[in-house]
């Protein structure tokens, strides 16, 4: 357990910063996932550069989501098993030698379907740092109160690099070449993958030592097993469609009206507006418990991504784009929160890496369709597609909410020597 003070009112930001050996990891793990948020949009505009189709573009970046989608939890599995370094080594050079096989397929005008063959392995290696990263701040943090601030973190760190991320990318592929989008995320992912799995010494317990340090540990099984994690799994369907359709329909939309400069603008508001929201969901000790803001801050989501269809000018599609992202942080902070009740220690990276593999996994749907409807109806009929999957998560958590009430009650406050708070399911 983490030699940190914890006290009666919500830790913050620095405290969670103080955290022994927390930097050592947070570092190269910030440069580690940045190159997560170029893959998708780097694809798009590397092929619809080299075929001009935004169907065919979407198609090939959804084989490399759906490709992550299936693999992350094999990968977060085997981390919990055999260790994070032993898995994001190999994964880092595939993915690397992947990356540039799809760059050179596409520039020499191969068909479509050998795009789609070096689309599985590039998506299936994708390295899982965020959910390592939360896994370790799990390990470091479990039973503490500074669990809820450390999501908040990661998820400010998460829209941060979706900030950078598409606008680098678009501003690499528009400025210099189609394909220089993807050559440096996959370098980044080379020498950041490369420096995260060095830092050896913070890595969570693993194996059998992971289970003989959990008390009252249960018999192995996947995290899949846990109805709330299936639960929540849809949840993030739904926040990976607002993010695949948003990426294609900007797009699509700036291409339309003659400006393709500003997708990475338009794009970099929406997820400013993410980070924000992250930044203030660390901060604010929240009365409401964590079900109950999930099932708000998506109803509010719904209700904004319902929306994007309807707007046809660049200043007030920024602006709602900026109140879409200001509403996805509540809920993907709030659905890290609650996995980490619902599952056992040796069970973690796996289940963060479900949801991570679930947000990919929506993405790849609504890129892919998003993509269809943009090509053969409008820009504006993309957008249909955030309000379609965040229709249906959102139903899906009213129904079944009662699946995510935590694996033990009070196993935090019991946990939580030294600080008074109340465990509050709703």
């Amino acid at each position: 357990m983490a030699s940190t003070v914890i006290t009666d009112k919500r830790p913050g930001y620095g405290q969670l910063l103080r955290t022994p050996g927390a930097l050592s990891f947070l570092l190269p793990g910030f440069a580690a996932r940045q190159p997560f948020a170029m893959l998708t949009i780097g694809i798009v505009l590397l092929v619809q550069h080299t075929t001009g189709s935004f169907g065919s573009a979407g198609a090939v970046a959804a084989v490399t989501g759906v490709s992550m989608a299936l693999f992350a939890p094999q990968s977060g599995k085997l981390a919990d098993r055999f260790g994070q370094r032993a898995v994001l080594i190999p994964g880092v050079l595939v993915h690397t030698a992947s990356v540039t096989l799809l760059v050179v397929l596409a520039l020499s005008g191969a068909p479509l379907w050998a795009l789609f063959l070096a689309a599985v392995p590039a998506g299936a290696s994708v390295p899982q740092v965020g959910p390592m990263v939360r896994a370790r701040w799990a390990a470091k943090l479990d039973g503490t109160p500074l669990m809820p601030t450390a999501a908040a973190f990661e998820s400010v760190t998460d829209e941060f690099t979706f900030v950078v991320g598409p606008v680098l990318a678009t501003a690499l592929c528009t400025g210099v070449h189609p394909a220089a989008g993807l050559i440096a995320e996959a370098a980044l992912t080379l020498v950041g993958g490369l420096f995260f799995a060095a830092q050896s010494a913070t890595q969570p317990a693993y194996g059998i030592a992971a289970a003989a340090g959990h008390l009252g540990a249960e018999p192995r099984r996947s995290a899949l097993s846990v109805p709330g994690v299936r639960v929540l799994i849809v949840a993030f369907l739904g926040i990976g469609s607002v993010f695949g359709g948003m990426q294609v329909s900007l797009t699509a939309f700036t291409e339309e009206i003659g400006n393709p400069g500003a997708n990475g603008l338009l794009y970099g508001i929406f997820a400013a507006g993410n980070m924000l929201a992250g930044i203030a969901m660390g901060a604010v000790a929240w009365k409401t418990g964590p079900r109950r803001r999930l099932i708000m801050g998506y109803a509010g989501l719904t209700v904004a991504a319902s929306l994007l269809w309807t707007t046809h000018s660049v200043l007030l599609l920024a602006a709602l784009g900026l109140v879409v992202g200001l509403c996805i942080a509540p809920a993907l902070i709030t659905g890290y929160t609650i996995v980490e009740t619902l599952i056992p220690a040796t069970a973690r990276t796996e289940a963060f890496t479900w949801l991570t593999g679930a947000v990919a996994l929506g993405q790849a749907a609504a890129v892919t369709v998003a993509g269809r409807l943009a090509d053969a109806h409008g820009a504006s009929t993309g957008f249909l597609v955030p309000m379609a999957g965040t229709v249906l998560a959102l139903a899906t958590l009213l129904a079944l909410r009662s699946r995510l009430a935590p694996r033990e009650a009070g196993r935090v406050a019991a946990r939580g020597i030294g600080h008074r708070v109340p465990v509050t399911v709703d």
